[in-house]
């Protein structure tokens, strides 16, 4: 992983805590999938991500009403709203006495950090979410993890008004006795013996919550033996992941605890709309979600192969512009 110790200075803007407005949208009809077990059937019409881009003022009074009850607000407004849901899901996992847990946003400009820019919106995204953990759990001592000291020591200078403490994964002593919740920031696969180490301390009585947003710890590299991935795989299993969201070609997963995983799809007869197709009890799996667009696509009538690609990238590029906004 590349030294993030080489940033441009960061101009924080603290995070707007008002949710956008979402327009009330109807009900739909039924979209027939074989369920199959441990998933609950939906078919509730949701306003596609792209939607979400600034609050808008509704004049109809009737219009308001019902957009109360319709009631989509599972649905982050933009990425920050997304970034602040995922801090308030992550309150309520820890609340509820769950002590690892998972933040994923699987959006190329919080995995990619292969340009400036990139890297300053992960920062600051990063901060949205600590202070909403910070400010969620009334004011309890929040450690925050970075990839390595270079850039911990870079925004705790940016930062001088944080209300959390910084470290490293590298750092001789990252946690200490009084930290009360721990959030690594995208901890990645090749420090990962730092990462479990870290685990196995905070597990001590008293346990401790640790958090891990945007985590990359498995790698697919040729390199990487069987037993090496099956034990990164054993150890986050003992996380949950109590928010993800991650676009499609056609649609989208989404979860946000203590709800269940969402799986959507394209609302073809009314754009930048998606419906519900299923829910699951836990992660749905690729055969999973190839039963569901699969049988959307039959649906429909065939198309070339040329227009199929075209449509998959043109449904990604408009999911990307607007969860970015």
């Amino acid at each position: 992983m590349a030294s993030l110790a080489t940033y441009s200075p960061i101009h924080y803007t603290p995070p707007r805590w008002a949710c956008n407005s979402i327009p009330a949208l109807p009900r739909k009809a039924s979209f027939s999938t074989g369920t199959a077990p441990g998933v609950v059937a939906s078919s509730r019409a949701y306003a596609k991500f792209e939607k979400f881009q600034t609050a808008q003022s509704f004049g109809d009074d009737n219009e308001q009403e019902e957009e109360k009850e319709e009631d989509d607000s599972c649905l982050p407004s933009d990425l920050e709203g997304a970034v602040r849901q995922s801090a308030q899901a992550t309150v309520e996992f820890v609340s509820s006495g769950g002590t690892r847990a998972i933040v994923e946003l699987l959006i190329p400009q919080l995995k990619f950090l292969d340009n400036e820019g990139a890297q300053i919106e992960l920062w600051e995204m990063s901060r949205v979410f600590l202070d909403t953990i910070v400010s969620e759990t009334s004011g309890q001592r929040v450690k925050a993890i970075f990839p390595d000291a270079g850039a911990a020591a870079m925004l705790k200078h940016q930062w001088k008004d944080a209300a959390f403490t910084f470290s490293s994964l590298g750092d001789r002593k990252p946690v200490s006795s009084e930290d009360e919740i721990v959030v690594m920031v995208v901890p990645d696969y090749q420090m990962l013996e730092y990462v479990e180490k870290i685990a196995s301390e905070v597990s001590d009585d008293p346990p401790r919550p640790l958090i891990m947003w945007n985590p990359s710890l498995v790698s697919e590299d040729v390199g990487v033996g069987i037993n090496v991935r099956r034990l990164r795989r054993n150890f986050l299993s003992t996380f949950t992941t109590v928010y993800s969201m991650k676009p499609l070609p056609s649609g989208a997963v989404f979860r946000c605890y203590p709800a269940l995983w969402k799986v959507f799809y394209d609302d073809k007869e009314r754009p930048n709309r998606y419906l519900l197709a299923e829910e699951f009890i836990r992660r749905p799996d690729p055969e999973e979600l190839e039963i569901i667009f699969t049988g959307q696509d039959k649906s429909e009538n065939e198309t070339s192969l040329l227009d199929q690609a075209a449509s998959i990238f043109s449904s990604l590029n408009r999911f990307m512009k607007a969860i970015s906004r």
